[in-house]
């Protein structure tokens, strides 16, 4: 009887550590992109620093706060009517050029993340230049297992991927151009 008892506890343990391995949730996925501006770092954190004014990205029609650049200060970027993104921010570095935000409130239909934190920062580069990093981590879209693909990993990093690019890429335009 205990040997039987022994062997159930045995093979109920086995299956629990099988079953667990075999479980896929989602995993955190991090997007990190960053381009150089021939300009000098300061030239760039004067448009990208303010927390309270993503002016500087595309498609963001507007742009609302509370508390400037203190930690937890909320903006809502407007991007089109009834669509809007909320976000807290939680690390503010001045002195280091770089701060932090996590996304509050999103619909996975405008961005198909969710538990999204990023940071934005300026470093040196050669030549008098400026490096400027956009780091991000989130969890897909969808939490379950068996996402649709418009909410899986792949989207969800082709998203990000996507909007830091295009972000980069227009603001590097901007402040190259002087506009």
């Amino acid at each position: 009887m205990r040997r039987t008892i022994a062997r159930t506890f045995v093979v109920a343990a086995a299956l629990t550590v099988l079953g667990a391995a075999w479980a896929h949730g989602p995993t955190r996925q991090k997007v990190r992109e960053s381009i150089e501006i021939d300009a000098p770092q300061a030239k760039v954190w004067a448009v990208i620093g303010n927390f309270q004014d993503m002016s500087w990205l595309a498609g963001v029609a507007k742009t609302e706060g509370e508390k400037g650049n203190e930690i937890g200060a909320t903006r809502r970027l407007t991007l089109a009517p009834g669509i809007t993104i909320d976000e807290e921010l939680y690390k503010y570095e001045p002195e280091m050029m770089s701060y932090s935000y996590r996304i509050t409130a999103v619909d996975v239909k405008v961005l198909p993340v969710t538990n999204y934190s990023s940071t934005l920062s300026v470093s040196p580069a050669p030549g008098g230049k400026a490096k400027l990093e956009w780091a991000g981590a989130f969890y897909r879209g969808f939490p379950n297992n068996d996402p649709p693909p418009e909410l899986n990993d792949e989207a969800a990093v082709k998203a990000v991927s996507e909007l830091y690019r295009g972000g980069l890429a227009a603001l590097k335009k901007k402040i190259e151009s002087g506009s």
